[in-house]
């Protein structure tokens, strides 16, 4: 595996400039993610399934007619609980072994149609939850990429594509965002049409994406959204920063490195002068947490019903007990659960009045030692719950060297303005100069 960060191919926005610019061709493009796929794919095992033939004839056609769309000549990569008309889906569990078949998912079809190269399938947690597949992480393979979103991450963090799709139930694209050292936005929940996936929980589930930088965040985002792509803005000063810096109730589960992180994000942005505000949230959102448990356990037993009934064999010890506690929980209590986050939902503006996002962790700290668990998403279950964007953002990492990632937190429906704060933070983050 090779470690040089240098020799990682251009950043998506990088390769639409040059695209454009007619220095490069989608080919080109293709051929590097390739090359870096043979080198990287046999420690990693990012990939659930690729076919380097058909990639080139992707771009060998967006060649022959010339570049158009906004991802026109960017390799993507799928996360594989995403339908793709071209590639198998097995959503991770024995029981698809062959294969899901049918046309593009939403978001796939939106990507093609701006002109990505879809590479292949990443690998998935089963069914998007926690029993893990063979990917290991970039920075050091004895150490999980977290989950679910686990081959996605690691594509990524290794450059064998620019962007890749991930979701998030829980905390399944922030945490191997984190723990794989890369840029990963969950969409505003709703934002993004989510037809084509094998879902768990509808009130959960939330489409994401990875990327090695903020402005490839905002290029996939614009495409999806079917706007314009116009790049972020230039950093903003660090004295017109507002960020609420939070624990959140979930504090005790933080681990020695992951605080100490946490406190030197707060020092740092105190430092360059950003406008720090330490915020502590409602003595009612202490059982949110278990909220989001709840309902996840309660639609997964719905969701997957079919495979629960003809297939239980077939699925983890780890899914069937969420099946079991789920088909346990009462409609009352369930629907207690949705009471509790729709009044947080109601009561996060306001929380937020005056700030620009929150600051909380991604995860508990670095990622752990093994392959055999990814991780524990409990800094994300509550912002999931609530359904606003949040950003992974890159730069710290522990005494170890592994990355740790900061969280931020932003307003409903304003994507591109937290992915414009989360590139000035991450100008704040990886400055050198600013060690403990």
């Amino acid at each position: 595996m090779n470690d040089d960060t240098h020799s990682l191919p251009p950043l998506a926005v990088e390769l639409r400039a040059a695209l454009d610019g007619h220095r490069h061709a989608a080919l080109d493009a293709v051929e590097q993610c390739l090359a870096r796929i043979e080198a990287d794919e046999p420690a990693i095992r990012a990939w659930r399934a690729i076919d380097p033939g058909h990639a080139r004839t992707q771009a060998r056609r967006i060649d022959g007619r010339g570049a158009a769309g906004p991802l026109a000549g960017i390799p993507l990569a799928v996360k594989d609980i995403f339908l793709t008309q071209d590639f198998p889906t097995r959503c991770g569990s024995p029981i698809y072994e062959d294969g899901l078949a049918g046309a593009d998912a939403a978001c796939v079809a939106a990507a093609r149609a701006a002109g990505a190269v879809v590479m292949g399938k990443t690998v998935t947690t089963e069914f998007a939850y926690f029993n893990p597949g063979p990917t290991a992480n970039p920075c050091n393979p004895l150490h999980t990429p977290g989950g679910s979103s686990s081959g996605s991450a690691a594509a990524v963090a290794s450059g064998m594509v620019p962007l890749a799709f991930g979701s998030q139930t829980a905390g399944s694209l922030i945490r191997p965002a984190s723990y794989c050292g890369v840029f990963g936005l969950k969409a505003t929940h709703g934002c993004h049409d989510l037809a084509g996936a094998k879902g768990l929980s509808p009130s959960l589930d939330t489409l994401g994406w990875l990327a090695r930088g903020a402005d490839d965040l905002e290029l996939m985002r614009s495409a999806l959204s079917g706007e314009a792509y116009r790049a972020l803005p230039p950093h903003r000063q660090p004295g017109q920063l507002r960020l609420g810096v939070c624990r959140t109730w979930e504090w005790p589960a933080i681990d020695p490195a992951g605080a100490r992180a946490f406190e030197d994000a707060e020092r740092r942005c105190r430092e360059a002068g950003v406008l720090v505000r330490r915020l502590e949230l409602p003595q009612a959102w202490r059982p949110l947490a278990q909220a989001q448990k709840t309902v996840m356990a309660f639609e997964t037993a719905r969701s997957l019903s079919v495979e629960w009934q003809d297939h239980r064999h077939q699925l983890s010890a780890a899914l069937r007990g969420l099946i079991e506690e789920g088909l346990a929980c009462s409609r009352a209590d369930y629907a207690a659960a949705q009471r509790l986050a729709q009044a947080a939902r109601q009561e996060l503006a306001s929380l937020m009045d005056g700030i620009d996002a929150l600051l909380v962790p991604s995860a508990p700290g670095a990622a752990p030692l093994g392959l055999h668990a990814t991780g524990d998403p409990v800094f994300c279950r509550v912002w999931t719950l609530l359904g606003p964007p949040c950003v992974n953002v890159p730069g710290l990492r522990a005494p170890d060297g592994l990355p740790i990632g900061m969280q931020l937190v932003g307003h409903g429906g304003r994507d591109r303005d937290l992915l414009a704060l989360a590139a000035s933070l991450h100008s704040i983050l990886s400055r050198e100069g600013l060690q403990s």
